[in-house]
């Protein structure tokens, strides 16, 4: 791993000895280290986002197939990915998130060997948080109606969750697994695995739906096979294409494992408070007085959001690797520069679909309606989703440079404090105190967004690199094995 900074060779006069930036003072330097953290940022962001788009085809895809088959099937589907699902796939990818922090670490310092042993250890840790987790599958209709969901479609959406069961399970050893290929920078082999996996759902779908007419079961069915497809193929190309990464199973995976799960859950903690964050404007909305219309234009402004935010979860990705591969290096002022690069372009993205959501904001709700009324109201939100954009833009890479960093934990509590002390109450008050209606729910939840990344680009700002350099062997120790351990597995290598 020397001097890993070069890219094509460009960049030399930029390295010190020790394969760190030299300060960059000047334009011309400036320029220089901006384009060469730019290249290295997308060349790992570009196929992870593509990854995302798959992923993301695969569930719109089948929401068209099973649309088709009714309102009552479309509506049941819907349910359990956006309440459900959403609730537990973003509880195992934030576990999964651990994996990402170590494995980068440890390949930057040149640890290859320890990646399979945190991959494995994070196979047991989300296999047993999967099966904590199955009560919300197997008891989804009472839960649902809890939440006040009509009878039919919580029962119909009920059965479906209990046939998804097998795809929900094999995220315990999809997520560890990319985690594992992306610490190395290996993203093109999950994009092309993620292509192949939305042709072949395609196929499944057609094939049990159109031509077997088995209707939910056959998009289950979908679901689960293509699901363990990419999960098969990422193990397959792990045992056979990473030999030095992976030395086959070891026991080592079930040392020091409770450090492991603590920061883990303080990775599905911080995930899961910035994803449920949002997710409770549309559960507020819907006390609204005129709750059809306050959810619609909601779902149809998080719906395009969503399109925006998937570039920045690739981007997020890119940087974590970034950082935590540079602070295994050992490498601080390279960590830096790459935060400053990346955050500088996420935020040039912001404002340019900030600009085409003004530009277009009394139009693009045709796409998703016929409905006069709903197209105003969700004319009246465009600044809202506007404004949105932007901070979606910045907090994502934030995100991103806390997994690298692994500063979890910190980047939790600040999500607590901003988001369900601030955010959400002051949403709450507008919304309903103030009759502000769904402006006032979305504005003041938007002003919690604001608070927390300001805290965060402040943290960032005071963050001293070198002393994360120096922290970093020693995170690695307590949150993923004794350095004995790491010895004894160089020496067997």
């Amino acid at each position: 791993m020397d001097a890993p900074l070069l890219v094509n060779g460009e960049g030399a006069a930029l390295v010190a000895e020790d394969g760190d930036y030299v300060a960059a003072r000047g334009f011309k330097k400036v320029s220089e280290v901006f384009w060469i953290e730019s290249k290295r940022m997308w060349l790992i962001a570009l196929p992870i986002v593509f990854n995302i788009w798959c992923q993301y085809g695969t569930n719109s895809i089948t929401s068209i197939f099973v649309g088709h088959l009714g309102d009552i099937e479309l509506s049941a589907i819907s349910l359990i990915n956006s309440v459900i699902g959403t609730f537990a796939f973003g509880f195992m990818l934030g576990m999964g998130s651990a994996t990402e922090t170590l494995c980068g670490q440890a390949f930057g310092a040149g640890q290859v060997n320890m990646l399979g042993v945190y991959m494995q250890r994070s196979w047991v840790i989300l296999s047993v948080t999967s099966i904590l987790l199955l009560p919300l599958y197997i008891f989804a209709a009472p839960v649902l109606k809890l939440l006040g969901q009509q009878k039919d479609i919580a029962d119909l959406a009920g059965n479906f969750a209990i046939k998804v069961i097998p795809q929900f399970l094999s995220l315990a050893f999809n997520f560890p697994t990319q985690k594992f290929l992306q610490a190395q920078s290996k993203v093109n082999v999950i994009a092309w695995i993620g292509l192949g996996a939305l042709f072949v759902h395609v196929g499944l779908l057609w094939l049990f739906i159109q031509m077997l007419e088995l209707g939910l079961t056959g998009a289950a069915l979908a679901f689960d096979i293509t699901s363990w497809v990419i999960t098969t193929a990422q193990l397959v190309y792990v045992v056979v294409w990473c030999k030095d990464g992976w030395k086959g199973l070891s026991w080592l995976a079930f040392k020091d494992i409770w450090a492991f799960v603590r920061l883990s859950l303080a990775s599905a903690i911080m995930l899961c408070l910035e994803v449920w964050y949002m997710m409770s404007v549309i559960v507020l909305a819907g006390h609204l007085d005129n709750a059809v219309i306050a959810v619609d234009s909601l779902s149809i402004c998080m719906n395009i959001n969503g399109w925006e935010l998937m570039i920045f979860i690739g981007i997020n990705a890119a940087v974590s690797v970034r950082i935590s591969n540079e602070l295994g290096l050992g490498h601080p002022r390279t960590a830096k520069y790459s935060v400053y690069v990346t955050i500088f372009q996420s935020l040039f993205l912001g404002t340019f679909f900030m600009a085409v959501i003004l530009a277009t904001k009394d139009y693009y709700a045709v796409i998703f309606t016929n409905s006069p009324v709903l197209q105003k109201a969700v004319s009246k939100l465009g600044f809202f989703l506007a404004i949105t954009m932007v901070l979606n833009s910045v907090q994502p890479v934030i995100s991103g440079v806390a997994v690298g960093g692994g500063w979890q934990a910190l980047v939790a509590y600040v999500n607590i404090g901003c988001y369900y002390l601030f955010g959400l109450p002051l949403g709450f008050l507008l919304g309903y105190k103030a009759n502000l209606g769904v402006e006032g729910l979305w504005g003041g939840m938007m002003c919690g967004i604001l608070l927390q990344t300001l805290l965060l680009l402040l943290i960032l700002y005071k963050t001293n690199w070198k002393k994360e350099v120096e922290e970093t062997n020693a995170r690695m120790q307590i949150w993923g094995g004794q350095q004995t351990e790491v010895d004894k597995i160089a020496a067997s290598a």
